[in-house]
């Protein structure tokens, strides 16, 4: 027989928590992989060019030609991922991550706790949170004196992708902004380069961040389940064993070396030494831009901490399935974006130049900052990629705002705070933390969804109300 109790939490889940758990169980049913998202949109691009004027060898041609544009791009954003997550999976951070799980008293200042841990932690490497977050979660999970929902807290985990993640380090569009070599020549006649001095490093992306990551841990430690609505990893038979497999022996000599700390050591002093003399020869601003710089520091930490090659290694074959989606997907993305930019149609003028226009329509001011967060949240929907999304939308996006006089660093910003909104409903970027924890999307849609309603308003508010103290700036082309 089934009791009351029983009842209660289904009863307690009514209202846009439930809503939104449909909502995720449609899209599980109906929507196909990003890969096939990506491909329509290739396909979209070029009739809309054909619509244009644009022939159908130039379309073609733009389309082949542009396709390997960014395979400097597409290697770096994987590599953000595979460093992130080799960092998170080694021994000391799984330490720490044990020890930081003891440190809250009750479900909700746990849950709260997991959600800032998750946004601080993505402002340096949103994979590092990805993976550090669905572990803290499970950690916290295990502990027998405290009963938390789990599904609040793998919502909780998810919050450094879904809330500020684009506005710190591993930003795909302020690192693409800062790197010459990775900015497709039709973007960089645009907009030039400028470094995080521009753009995640102004007051005004720094107080965005610390305003969305106060909201978004008040909103987890509230909509978190109480009494009997809570759900337990146990109750949804979880297996939360994260015991590591034990370490291998070398069974002969030519395996020694990868089971030495000997090179994994050298090879840091070395890093060490190369980041102390660029920080001593060059600009601090010059230096924290670099994604190259970043991405060796990233690689070679994660090799330190694990400590071994072998034990670094091991953890690099388990990441890799999680770049995947990067590395198929970012060069349709290259190729929509050549589509865009250089098949000329009518008077010579591209589907870029097009929507630029429209861009261009609705002014300066604040206008522009909320139609391009709605553009952007939306497209984000069919486009789960915030480097891919930028190099299609970057080249009307920017030359409207050189032609209104908004200031190109902010225009960035504002795209990168409404990039994290439509993480936070598509399950894309879900599923890797998803198989971690053991969960389905449904499971915590409901969470990320209402954190999405209430985002939203505020993100609007911020971009529009800082962005009026800005000026616009030239751009300076290399």
């Amino acid at each position: 027989m089934v009791s009351a109790v029983d009842h209660e939490p289904e009863a307690a889940e009514r209202g846009l928590a439930r809503v939104a758990q449909k909502l995720a169980g449609w899209t599980e049913k109906w929507f196909p992989d990003a890969y096939i998202f990506a491909a329509v949109g290739v396909v979209l691009v070029a009739v809309l060019a054909m619509i244009n004027g644009a022939s159908p060898v130039a379309v073609a041609q733009s389309f082949g030609g542009g396709f390997w544009d960014l395979t400097a791009f597409t290697l770096q954003m994987a590599m953000v991922v595979l460093t992130g997550y080799v960092v998170a999976t080694s021994p000391p951070v799984a330490k720490l991550i044990e020890w930081l799980a003891r440190r809250p008293n009750g479900p909700r200042s746990a849950i709260a706790f997991v959600a800032l841990l998750a946004c601080l932690v993505s402002m340096l490497n949103w994979g590092l949170s990805l993976v550090f977050g669905g572990l803290l979660a499970r950690a916290i999970a295990r502990r027998k004196d405290l009963a938390v929902d789990y599904r609040a807290l793998g919502a909780a985990a998810f919050m450094g992708l879904g809330s500020v993640w684009a506005l710190g380090l591993s930003s795909s569009a302020a690192q693409l902004q800062a790197t010459a070599s990775s900015i497709p020549e039709s973007l960089l006649q645009i907009t030039g380069v400028f470094d995080f001095g521009k753009t995640i490093f102004t007051w005004q992306s720094l107080l965005s961040a610390a305003v969305l990551i106060v909201i978004t841990v008040i909103i987890a430690a509230f909509s978190a389940p109480r009494g009997a609505a809570i759900r337990t990893a146990e109750q949804m038979q979880v297996d939360l064993n994260d015991e590591p497999e034990p370490a291998g022996k070398p069974t002969r000599p030519g395996e020694r070396p990868e089971y030495s700390p000997i090179l994994p050591w050298l090879l840091g002093l070395l890093t060490l030494g190369w980041l102390i003399n660029e920080f001593v020869s060059k600009p601090f601003l010059t230096v924290a831009s670099s994604l190259n710089g970043y991405l060796l520091v990233f690689l070679m930490l994660g090799l330190v901490l694990h400590g071994t090659p072998r034990r670094f290694l091991d953890a690099v074959a388990k990441a890799v399935p999680a770049t995947a989606g990067i590395l198929i997907q970012f060069p349709l993305y290259a190729a929509m974006g050549a589509v865009l930019t250089e098949a000329e149609g009518f008077n010579g003028t591209t589907v870029s130049h097009r929507v630029s226009e429209i861009f261009t329509a609705l002014g300066g001011g604040g206008w522009f900052a909320v139609v391009l967060v709605i553009y952007t949240a939306l497209l984000g929907l069919l486009v789960p990629s915030g480097g891919g999304k930028w190099l299609v939308e970057a080249p009307y996006v920017m030359q409207s705002a050189t032609d209104i006089g908004m200031n190109l660093g902010w225009t960035v910003q504002i795209y990168n705070m409404a990039e994290a909104l439509p993480n936070m409903i598509n399950p894309f970027f879900m599923l890797p933390m998803l198989a971690l924890l053991h969960l389905r999307a449904r499971d915590i849609v409901g969470f990320t969804g209402l954190q999405f309603m209430l985002h939203l308003p505020v993100i609007i508010l911020l971009c529009w109300g800082l962005g009026m103290t800005f000026t616009y700036e030239p751009p300076v082309i290399p």
